[in-house]
């Protein structure tokens, strides 16, 4: 029977483990399925579920049988699927078009999390020796076990992902859990007198250490640096030798040219740019605001057209600023600025009227984050521009476009002038993807932008004001305190 200590240690450090679990699990489903509302929802239900299923069950086995010769596989058996998790979920990714993909993710989150949930049930009922103390037991095992999943959200969130690749992470998990199976059957059998209920558990530690190994060196890592929120990679483009694409979770997020910052390749930034030109005369230097950095394509190219601008960019990643350095050839200064936090905090701290242009493109994964769609941050926006200046977002939406149209209802709450720049099937109900809305204290000139477009061959059109209206119909206008953006978004065509 282990003691008080031995207890607390496999209560803490399974709740725990639980916990890294679940935190990396959404790192590693990011790329496949987005960071959006349902990817978090669909690992924290399976995690719970498991949670859930692993403390009835393992409740249950500890009145069968002596828990004393199931804690050992319990926790090499864990070991072995997290340690593969790597490799399952991004060859599932791979194979028969990602169908597989769902099924993985709920093998390996749900296996480990239902057997190392089992430990804290058996581990109380050998710690239980009198009725008397079964409260005070308990009570004591709940709060370690708590202690233990607070420990391994803060342990993954602050230092694990900073620090290791995700990969990395789960391969150094498996070996842990399975190294403990080992100790933990070790020390049973040397307490039942014999050596033999250790072969078990050490059968387990040789295979997962096996497969840990094959998952570090064959699950393809597909980063150049893993971030705190973002797998990102840096890829040549094989047309133009100076072309980098930067790419966030496998999304392409933006397009730089190393020799020439006025070349803009993504037609949504060459949108963005055409509305910069019809809205500004050539050349006139701009004071502007960045919501989301990325490549920070657009402050660059601002920067070579029109000399004298002065960017500030809000970038929550520090990781991909150093990306931006390392590999993009990011030169910040006076000039161009990059403040790392929150773009909704970084917009509440510019000073009223000092804006001629604030740029919105910020995603997380597919989505615009919710606290910066709603009419609370146009409000920030509107407050942060001079009486001339120009707010221009980039949106992604698909099929009926709801969230699109949510965003223009909202901007329209705001702002006296709304245009909305797209694609033609987007007003005609047949296409979506990227859409770049204007909003403005003052009327648009629709005809310079169309110029504007026109002059980039861009096959983008403008509809502004109350030739809106029948394509925003009844659209729901987004607040602080309703937001629902993974839900109207649709985001991939169907």
């Amino acid at each position: 029977m282990p003691g008080p200590r031995e207890s607390a240690a496999l209560v803490f450090g399974s709740s725990a483990a639980v916990l890294v679990v679940e935190l990396v699990a959404l790192r590693l489903l990011a790329p496949y399925l987005g960071l959006t509302l349902e990817t978090n929802t669909l690992v924290i239900g399976l995690a719970l579920a498991a949670i859930a299923l692993g403390s009835w069950a393992g409740g249950r086995a500890a009145d069968v049988v002596d828990p004393r010769r199931t804690l050992a596989p319990l926790l090499g058996a864990s070991g072995v699927v997290v340690a593969a998790t790597p490799f399952l979920v991004r060859g599932a990714a791979e194979t028969a078009g990602g169908a597989l993909l769902l099924p993985a993710a709920a093998l390996t989150i749900g296996v480990p999390g239902a057997l190392l949930s089992a430990v804290t049930p058996m581990v109380t009922k050998l710690a239980l020796t009198s009725l008397a103390q079964t409260g005070s037991v308990v009570g004591r095992l709940s709060g370690i076990g708590t202690a233990g999943s607070i420990a391994g959200t803060v342990l993954t969130g602050f230092v694990l992902v900073s620090a290791v690749p995700v990969s990395g992470i789960l391969v150094g998990l498996g070996a842990l859990l399975a190294l403990t199976a080992v100790v933990v059957g070790v020390r049973v059998g040397l307490r039942a007198g014999g050596g033999r209920a250790a072969a078990p558990s050490l059968a387990l530690v040789l295979v997962g250490t096996g497969i840990g190994g094959l998952a570090a060196a064959v699950a393809p890592g597909g980063c150049d640096v893993e971030t705190r929120y973002h797998c990102a990679r840096v890829e040549t483009d094989p047309e133009r030798g100076s072309g980098r694409v930067l790419v966030l979770d496998g999304l392409r997020h933006s397009y730089v040219d190393l020799a020439d910052a006025t070349h803009l390749e993504f037609e949504y930034v060459q949108a963005i740019a055409s509305v910069v030109d019809a809205a500004f005369p050539a050349g006139e230097p701009l004071a502007a605001y960045h919501l989301g950095g990325g490549g920070l394509t657009l402050p660059r190219h601002l920067a070579a057209t029109r000399p004298g601008t002065t960017s500030l960019v809000s970038e929550i990643d520090p990781g991909v600023l150093a990306v931006d350095r390392d590999l993009l050839g990011l030169e910040t200064g006076p000039a161009l600025e990059v403040r790392v936090e929150d773009g909704r905090l970084g917009l509440g701290a510019l000073a009223e009227g000092s804006r001629d242009l604030v740029v919105g493109d910020a995603f997380g994964g597919v989505s615009v984050p919710w606290h910066l769609t709603t009419r609370e941050a146009a409000a920030q926006v509107r407050r942060a521009l001079r009486p001339g200046g120009v707010y221009v977002a980039n949106l992604i939406d698909h099929g009926p476009l709801d969230f699109a149209r949510a965003e223009v209802a909202t901007l329209r709450e705001v702002f006296d002038h709304v245009a909305l720049l797209a694609r033609p099937g987007a007003f005609a109900g047949t296409g979506g993807g990227n859409l770049v809305v204007v909003a403005a204290g003052r009327p648009l000139d629709l005809a310079a932008l169309d110029r504007a477009v026109g002059e980039r061959g861009l096959g983008w059109v403008a509809r502004a004001d109350a030739d809106l209206d029948g394509w925003v119909g009844d659209a729901r206008v987004l607040t602080d305190d309703h937001a629902p953006v993974d839900q109207l978004l649709t985001p991939s065509a169907s």
